[in-house]
């Protein structure tokens, strides 16, 4: 509420109150131009289950792929046992729902997959993201690698005021030419305020030999210790592509 002082006595004696003026501080940072966005899926898999659950998906996942772009589809090698993480790429949220309905009417892919596989699986995730402004879509120089999917859990306020900290630090990271950035997701829901990356390598050896360079560098030191200082945790997953995936 605006107090009295911020309140002008107009010409006839009222009192005029101006409005409040909006700053760009208070905005969240920038987003993208288009209405474009991604759906990170996770499912926890029965540990009796996951061989099953991976011959099905590369058998009947295709069914799925036909209704809309899949982006990747990996299992978790480290940080997580037993989970299956893909991701989907839709051009706005109608078009999300059209693809949620066809699919939910599409009987040879409710017969073959869903009705079989969901009994494997003992819990089911899923958050929207968008890719980040300054960051394009990457693709790995080859075949054969493996990913890695950094999560961060920044400090409430948004890109306003991390975004540049955070930027400088995965730009340091990609300066020093030991990995590949895929891409970076901002999500609009599930947890918010939280950034996943992810990156290609072409074993688990190189990145970690990668990884000892770059805390070597001193202006990666100096970019990590920026942005951390808006971070509240972070959590790194090894991924393996599926034979399905589009990201191999």
């Amino acid at each position: 509420m605006l107090g009295l002082r911020a309140c002008l006595r107009g010409v006839r004696g009222a009192w005029v109150c101006p409005r409040p003026q909006i700053h760009a501080s208070f905005a969240t940072g920038p987003r993208q131009n288009n209405g474009t966005f991604y759906e990170i899926r996770t499912y926890d898999v029965k540990p009796s289950k996951m061989k099953e659950f991976v011959e099905m998906v590369n058998k009947h996942i295709h069914l799925r792929a036909a209704h809309s772009e899949m982006f990747g589809f990996w299992t978790v090698e480290f940080g997580g046992m037993n989970k299956a993480i893909h991701i989907w790429k839709f051009d706005n949220f109608a078009h999300r729902a059209e693809v949620r309905k066809a699919i939910a009417n599409d009987k040879e892919w409710q017969e073959k997959f869903i009705s079989p596989v969901l009994p494997f699986l003992n819990n089911q995730n899923n958050e929207i993201a968008y890719l980040v402004p300054w960051c394009e879509i990457g693709k790995p120089p080859k075949e054969g690698g493996v990913y890695e999917m950094v999560t961060f859990q920044m400090k409430p306020g948004g890109p306003a005021l991390w975004g540049q900290a955070f930027k400088t630090a995965i730009n340091a990271h990609v300066n020093t030419g030991y990995t590949k950035l895929i891409g970076v997701f901002h999500t609009e829901y599930g947890l918010l305020n939280r950034v996943h990356v992810f990156w290609w390598n072409e074993s688990p050896d190189s990145r970690a030999a990668g990884r000892h360079y770059a805390h070597e560098d001193a202006r990666v030191v100096a970019a990590v210790r920026e942005s951390v200082r808006f971070l509240e945790s972070q959590q790194n997953m090894l991924l393996i592509p599926m034979p399905c995936s589009p990201l191999k």
